[in-house]
């Protein structure tokens, strides 16, 4: 277990240097379209407010690859901040000014340093820590709240807590650590993954790692063509790794040799066109015609995915069941959400673990009909995998 913010003493009047993630998408006119990791930080922010810390935070938006941007400014967020606050956040230019503009803090006030990406030392692989000790002049103690980037091993997310002491998890880091940690680690069972996503190479490592802990395993997506396949079905144009056909063997007999029930797609929805304005219909999914792609799971299917997930207690979802982006493609994966809304609210706990499952679960239900809705993408993949993430690894034990 990491120490959190709660876990200081007395930071009345401390500088608090906290990590963010408020890497969020704007419009042309720079404005903000969608907030949730804004969101996402508030009760931290909140937190150290209530104790009169001083609080300076870094970020990051989209890659300027080390050079000053303003295409990748943070300053628009700065002004959205300001208005989610209620009150002026100190926008800070350049970590020259830094020093300077700090000192001018009052308790409480909220200031953010423009793009930390900015700087080429902030994702240097080296282990120069010169532009770490440069930045924690600014603090009196270090915050990762940014799940988000937490399995970068950049300045700001690792090499600061190794020179900024205390270095400690804010509220939504500690959130993420601890739904993913009891999902994985201490799940009330059966215990259920949903891995969807279009290929198995970059899900091996999650296989793999939940093979040894659930008791059901929903494979969806593009990658159950590679598993088709290796059973000798016919899969058409279907998405197909064929140099991972040993790997879906693989995994499935360690699948039969723990017991773990495999829970594939047994009908399939398929198209000659992938823009869904061609001929669409249900297939077996070991019987598809040439010409055609499976582009989502049959009826059949989803009622069998549904079944098991209703009959959970932990329900972890990385990835979804079809190309959900088309809404004529949708169904399945719609499915599978309704399923596990349904199962949460009977008691079950629900993580949705980044990247499109969060899209597909922002679309088709709402975050608080789930138990936990993950805001990392790449961080919670790296996590399920069992992988130690750098920005985790770099704070304080408890």
């Amino acid at each position: 277990m990491k120490k959190s913010i709660k876990d200081l003493g007395d930071i009345k009047g401390k500088k608090a240097l906290v990590r963010v993630d408020i890497n969020v998408p704007l419009d042309a006119d720079k404005n903000v379209t969608d907030d949730t990791r804004i969101q996402a930080i508030i009760p931290t922010l909140n937190y150290l407010k209530d104790k009169g810390a001083k609080i300076i935070l870094m970020a990051h938006l989209g890659r300027p690859k080390g050079e000053k941007n303003p295409e990748f400014t943070l300053a628009p967020v700065a002004k959205y901040l300001s208005k989610v606050l209620g009150e002026d956040v100190m926008f800070i230019p350049d970590v020259a000014d830094a020093p300077k503009m700090v000192a001018e803090l009052k308790e409480g006030q909220v200031a953010l340093l423009e793009n930390i990406r900015y700087y080429k030392a902030e994702e240097a692989k080296d282990d120069d820590m010169t532009f770490a000790n440069e930045l924690a002049k600014l603090g009196d103690f270090y915050v990762n709240d940014a799940f988000g980037a937490a399995h970068r091993n950049h300045t700001s997310t690792a090499k600061l807590a190794r020179v900024l002491k205390p270095a400690v998890s804010g509220l939504l880091m500690e959130k993420e650590l601890r739904c993913l940690s009891q999902a994985l680690d201490n799940p009330t069972r059966p215990f259920t993954a949903v891995v969807g996503g279009a290929k198995v190479s970059s899900k091996i490592g999650v296989l793999e790692n939940l093979i040894d802990k659930v008791d059901n395993l929903i494979i969806g997506g593009g990658m159950a063509y590679t598993f088709v396949k290796a059973n000798g079905g016919k899969i058409g144009n279907s998405i197909c790794e064929d140099d991972q056909i040993e790997v879906a063997k693989a995994i499935e007999k360690k699948a039969a040799d723990k017991g773990v029930k495999l829970v594939m797609a047994t009908d399939v929805l398929v198209a000659d066109d992938f823009s869904g304005n061609g001929t669409n219909k249900f297939v077996k999914i070991n019987e598809i015609p040439d010409g055609f792609e499976g582009v989502d799971a049959g009826e059949e299917s989803r009622k069998a995915f549904a079944d098991v997930l209703k009959s959970s207690k932990t329900i972890l979802m990385n990835g979804p069941v079809g190309a959900f982006e088309n809404p004529k493609f949708a169904e399945g994966t719609k499915a599978v959400l309704a399923a596990i809304v349904e199962a949460t609210k009977n008691g079950a706990t629900s993580v949705i673990g980044g990247g499109d499952s969060v899209s597909a679960a922002k679309k088709f239900a709402k975050a608080e009909d789930f138990t936990h809705v993950s805001t990392g993408g790449g961080a919670s993949l790296e996590f399920i995998e069992g992988k130690v993430l750098p920005g985790v690894a770099a704070l304080d034990d408890k």
